[in-house]
């Protein structure tokens, strides 16, 4: 039974749970299976996510969340119901909640958000920026006046902020992310060897040998798919080399992107991020190289966290405090939250 506040993390691949007081306690797929014939709802997150690219043509396998919105806002609201009745949450003991959402999304886009949850019988809704959160899950103190540059990659969008007395000073959000790259290795491996593969597949490539900038020793790692001429099996031992020439150019949007964010930013707060560098998060930021080449691109000190894809669930958790500030609309108070619901 949990009468607890909570922060969501609703991201497009996953969806994260921080309860106050115990941290992450969930972190599964924001993923949900259906027959198209009867609507039933198959699967959940896990075990949906194992159907990826293998179920007959009448179940459909989906992400009810796309680029950080609701795409789907009856399956988005089932997969939130879900979880939440998963962690202990009922309409008798509904907890408020922190959701956070990426930079620059329209007003209908996060009514949207606030309704899928509250359609759960959650009590309060709170908004944290994506970017303001991944700050704050990184560590950071962003009541001062010193400015911070985060660079948040997720599964649907690349979102970045200056970050300065607790609110954005300029941001962008581009839906550039995860997905792209696995994107971009699908297409790279249909153009060289004739063969489709699938989401899975492309991932679990690129988390096995992905990487930004040229390794010291080359890595393999072995696909499976279809030929797209013959309709046969094949598969075929993807170098990290052929993953870095397939990530590279999404790699470099994100790049040229925070970038473009860096030369508008004010010159008081530039000189603060010059002197710290750049923090990125999101688990993107594990590919090997990411901080060398963003760092060799901007003449800048990169900082990645410990734990980059958790740094947002934290952010949003650590913002929990502020929740009764925005209720009783506190004022005097730098407070992260960006609206109550």
């Amino acid at each position: 039974m949990l009468g607890t506040d909570i922060a969501i993390d609703l991201g497009t691949s996953t969806l994260k749970i921080y309860l106050d007081g115990k941290g992450i306690i969930l972190n599964e797929p924001s993923v949900i299976a259906y027959d198209q014939d009867t609507e039933d709802i198959v699967a959940i997150g896990k075990d949906a996510y194992a159907m990826v690219g293998r179920t007959s043509a009448k179940i459909s396998v989906v992400h009810p969340l796309c680029n950080g919105v609701i795409s789907n806002f009856e399956l988005a609201q089932y997969v939130i119901h879900y979880y939440l009745k998963k962690i202990g949450a009922s309409k008798v003991f509904m907890p408020r909640v922190v959701v956070s959402v990426p930079c620059g999304i329209t007003e209908v886009e996060k009514r949207a958000v606030v309704d899928a949850i509250s359609a759960a019988g959650v009590r309060k809704i709170c908004l944290i920026e994506e970017p303001v959160a991944a700050a704050m899950g990184a560590g950071v103190d962003i009541s001062t006046p010193h400015g911070c540059f985060v660079v948040d990659i997720g599964g649907g969008t690349t979102d970045m902020a200056v970050i300065s007395l607790s609110g954005v000073a300029i941001s962008r959000s581009i839906k550039i992310a995860g997905d792209a790259f696995d994107e971009a290795i699908i297409k790279m491996v249909r153009r060289k060897y004739n063969l489709l593969i699938g989401k899975r597949m492309a991932e679990e490539a690129k988390i096995a040998v992905g990487c930004v900038y040229p390794k010291k020793e080359e890595e393999s790692y072995r696909v499976k798919g279809r030929n797209i001429l013959t309709g046969l099996p094949q598969w075929a031992d993807l170098s990290s080399d052929e993953v870095l020439e397939a990530l590279i150019e999404p790699t470099m949007q994100i790049i040229r992107t925070a970038q473009e964010v860096l030369e508008k930013t004010p010159p008081e707060l530039m000189g603060d991020i010059y002197t710290d560098g750049i923090i990125v998060t999101g688990g993107s930021a594990r590919l090997f190289g990411f901080d060398t080449l963003i760092g060799k691109k901007t003449k800048m000190n990169v900082f990645i966290p410990e734990e980059p894809e958790n740094c947002v669930a934290v952010g949003a958790g650590k913002a929990i405090k502020f929740i009764d500030d925005m209720e009783n609309k506190t004022y005097g108070v730098l407070n992260p939250l960006s609206a109550v619901y």
